[in-house]
Order: structure tokens, then C-alpha cells, then sequence
């Protein structure tokens, strides 16, 4: 299973969890409409892969390895603090991710809303289904989210080693926590409906502050200065990712092919050049200025036949081939764990394979668009990950700033009739990008979807994926 979301402005993030399978197949198509005038001209591969594509892999577990157990175990000296620091590692970003991608879920649906009238909600069904699913949804997540922190402080680790893990895991927690409770409570629709879950909301987060200052985990000069605050939780987080996420080693793959290549195809111009110098020699005889002249002749043939055979050949010892080779390394015992190849270029719509044509089915319009094939293989060594990892998360982001800077900055204009009168309102334009993923390995069938994509020169404005009762009708 594969999610796909926002992440920022202008950054999607594709996140999936991998089984204990050891080979795994990802493709991600991206399909960019062609009036952006998008090509290898203006946008080189190499140039998107290094500048817009992003990998990262961390340990997984179903399980929760709790704290409170971890701590006891080490209070007697029967676990590590390598040991300790991953697992509460594990466990903070566990719930980290998870109160983040419910946290963005849910403001959507508060801003979808927020725009709605108290009329429009009691006229429509549907929103007023969607206003209570969300607070049943926001009591669920204050009673979850406050259940965990409990937990995780049932019993700090009194051993001095493991306690300043413990300090700053625990300092980021109830930091974050207040921050995505804070952003709800900003965005959540007006009304006496939700004014209930507004003042819990508030409660935690003014209880989370106090416990902060209780605990002395922030300096005053600090928590005065949003900046510095917003920096060190930064630090914070990286301090919890660190142990878990996997070490990368990249390498540009042909290196020495292309070196390879590159002789040979001077070797044979030089070849031919000789030749016809010798034959020049044998016709004209003397050195002449005729001689002169159709020897500058052969060399500059020499210099432009040198570069086209050179990248002919390039092209056709390379196709299809991988372009770059990923090395994954255990950060805590610098163990190679596992490997992964990619593949980077653009495609044409008529060579795609049977099932992607399929799923993006074109219309008239969307005839013209280039398409941007991202494509990696990992084979993973199970048997070398750290005791009671059997699984890995793997994060991938596409940052579409490169694409946005392509787009048009004029203004448009619409009229409409406003109360009687012509009002003239500015629209921004948008674009719709279709992104179609398919994953072979982590599950036992191949898994095939398409998510809508609407982006404007200022960012992404809305992630949709496609419904499968939608996709089947698309295809008929």
C-alpha cells in the first residue's frame, strides 16, 4: 500500500512500508501537461533526479516496543543504550508520522468547512455528515495523543545515560503535539459545534507548555524567541530519526563505460581521419594551401562526427540499463543491509507499458503531456537488520518547484454577476498533473493506482487519488 500526499508547497511525499520480501519494484509516472514546455532541453534527467528526487528508508515495525518495558530492561542492565535509544526512537516517530498524516487528513477537512456557512452545512448532507465525522475524529485523536504521552512517561529511565534520550524525545513530543493541536484549532470551522473540542484542544496544549517549564527542558531566552524554538525542535527531530533511518551511499553508475565509450569513438574518427589525410597525401602531393584547407576540412568533420558517435553510442549502451546505485547501511553497526537501483528518464506515452496506458487513458487534451519515469529496484537483507526488524519504511519526495518555475505568471480575470452588478474577480490558473505508481513485492498482487495532482505556480493546491470504480469506467 502506498500513500501519497502533500508535504509542503511544492514537495509530494510517497510513502510505503515494505514486507519481508528482499526484491521490491517501484515505477512512479508523472504525467506534466504539455503546454509547460517541458523537455530534456530545458529540464536535463540528471538535473531532475539529483535536483527534485529524494530517498529514504527507515526501520518498521508492527509492534510497539514501548518505553516503559525498555526502561525496566535497562534499569537491570539487561539492555543497551544503543538498544533503548532505537527503540524509543522507533517509537517517537511512529507516532510522530502518524499524528502528522492524521493532523493533514483532518485539516482539509476543516477548511472544507471553515468556507461553508452554518446554512450551507445544515442544507447539505454531505457536509454536515463530514462536520460530524470530523469531531468524532478530533476526540479520537486528543484521547489517543494523550494516552501515548502518558505512556511514554509512565517511567523515565533513571539511569543517566538513558534519561537525556528519554529528555529530548520527550521535549519534542509534547512540542509537536502542541503544534499540530494548535493548527486544528486554527482552522476548525466557526461554530458552538466545535467550540467543546476548541477548548480541550486548548487545555492539552496550555498542560503541554507547563509540563515543558516544569521539566526544565528549554532555556527561557528560548521558548521567548519562536525562531530559536522552531530550530532546536528541528534538532530534535533529526535526533529521533537518526538512529533509525538508513545510511546512504550513491554512485552514478557508467562511469567507466562512458570513459570506455568516449575513447572508442575517438579511436574511430581518428581512424577514418588518418585515412583521409593519407589519401589527401597521395592526391595533392606537396603540402599546399589546398592541402591545408581540406585537412582543417577533416578535423573540424572530426570534432563534429566525434560528439555524435560518442553519445550514439552512449545512448545505446545505456538503454535501459540503471543510471545509479543506492547503498543502504546500518547506522548503528555501519552493516551493509541492503542495495538499490534507479532509473531515471523521460518517456514517450506509446511506449509505456499495457496496464499504465490503461490507467491513464488520454483524452483529446491530454494527448500532448511528457512523461517522467521514475523507476528503482531494492533487494534488502532481512537477516542483517538489528534484532526485531523485519521491515522498512521507505519515503520518497518529488519536489515540483522545478516544474512550477515553468508555468506562466500572467494574471487571469473572470466576470460574474455579484448582487446585480459585473464584479471582476482574479483566478489563478491552474495545471493537473496525474501520477500513476505501480509496485510489485510488497504485496502479493501488483499494486497499480493514479492520484490527481492540481499544481499552480505557487505550489500544490489539492492531492486526489483516483477511485478504483472511477479508473474501471475511465478504461471501458
Amino acid at each position: 500500500m502506498i500513500n501519497v500526499e502533500r508535504k509542503n508547497s511544492f514537495q509530494l511525499r510517497l510513502t510505503r512500508r515494505l514486507k519481508e520480501e528482499t526484491s521490491h519494484t517501484l515505477d512512479v509516472y508523472l504525467f506534466v501537461p504539455k503546454e509547460l514546455g517541458l523537455s530534456t532541453h530545458v529540464i536535463s534527467e540528471e538535473a531532475f533526479y539529483h535536483g527534485a528526487i529524494s530517498v529514504s528508508r527507515t526501520y518498521y515495525s508492527d509492534e510497539y516496543h514501548l518505553p516503559l518495558v525498555h526502561s525496566r530492561l535497562a534499569s537491570r542492565n539487561q539492555l543497551g543504550s544503543d538498544s533503548y535509544r532505537l527503540s524509543l526512537s522507533l517509537y517517537a516517530y511512529q507516532y510522530v508520522g502518524a499524528l502528522e498524516r492524521t493532523t493533514q487528513a483532518m485539516l482539509v477537512s476543516a477548511r472544507k468547512l471553515r468556507h461553508a456557512t452554518s446554512d450551507q452545512r445544515q442544507e447539505s448532507g454531505e457536509l454536515q455528515e463530514l462536520a460530524d465525522a470530523l469531531r468524532d475524529q478530533l476526540y479520537e485523536m486528543s484521547d489517543l495523543s494523550d494516552g501515548i504521552l502518558k505512556r511514554l512517561r509512565r517511567n523515565s529511565p533513571t539511569d543517566e545515560r538513558l534519561y537525556k534520550y528519554f529528555a529530548n524525545i520527550d521535549n519534542y513530543l509534547s512540542w509537536f503535539t502542541e503544534q499540530q493541536l494548535l493548527a486544528l484549532v486554527a482552522h476548525m470551522p466557526r461554530g458552538g459545534e466545535f467550540s467543546e473540542i476548541k477548548r480541550r484542544f486548548i487545555i492539552v496544549c496550555q498542560r503541554e507548555s507547563d509540563y515543558r517549564k516544569e521539566q526544565e527542558y528549554n532555556a527561557e531566552r528560548v521558548m521567548e524567541d519562536p525562531t530559536r524554538m522552531s530550530n532546536k525542535m528541528r534538532l530534535l527531530r533529526r535526533l529521533i530519526e537518526h538512529p533509525i533511518t538508513l545510511k546512504q551511499r550513491a554512485l552514478e553508475l557508467g562511469s567507466g563505460e562512458q570513459k570506455a565509450v568516449k575513447a572508442l569513438a575517438t579511436a574511430v574518427v581518428m581512424t577514418f581521419v588518418s585515412l583521409g589525410v593519407l589519401h589527401l597525401r597521395s592526391v595533392l602531393g606537396d603540402v599546399t594551401a589546398l592541402f591545408v584547407l581540406a585537412l582543417a576540412l577533416l578535423y573540424a568533420m572530426r570534432e563534429v562526427f566525434k560528439d555524435d558517435l560518442r553519445n550514439t553510442l552512449w545512448r545505446w549502451l545505456r538503454r535501459g540499463r540503471p543510471k545509479w546505485r543506492r547503498q543502504y547501511i546500518d547506522p548503528t553497526r555501519n552493516q551493509s543491509v541492503g542495495r538499490q537501483l534507479e532509473w531515471f528518464d523521460y518517456k514517450r506515452y506509446a511506449a509505456l507499458d499495457a496496464d499504465i496506458q490503461q490507467m491513464r487513458r488520454r483524452t483529446v487534451a491530454q494527448r500532448e503531456e511528457e512523461v517522467l519515469h521514475y523507476r528503482s529496484s531494492s533487494r534488502m537483507s532481512p537477516t542483517r537488520f538489528l534484532s526485531g526488524y523485519e521491515h522498512t519504511r521507505e519515503t520518497l519526495h518529488i519536489d515540483l518547484s522545478m516544474l512550477t518555475s515553468l508555468m506562466s505568471k500572467e494574471k487571469h480575470f473572470i466576470y460574474r454577476l455579484k448582487e446585480g452588478q459585473a464584479v471582476r474577480e482574479s483566478v489563478e490558473r491552474r495545471h493537473l498533473f496525474n501520477l500513476v505508481i505501480r509496485e510489485t513485492g510488497s504485496e502479493d498482487t501488483t499494486y497499480l493506482a493514479r492520484w490527481k495532482v492540481v499544481v499552480s505556480r505557487s505550489g500544490i493546491v489539492d492531492v486526489e487519488k483516483v477511485a478504483e470504480e472511477s479508473v474501471e469506467k475511465t478504461s471501458k
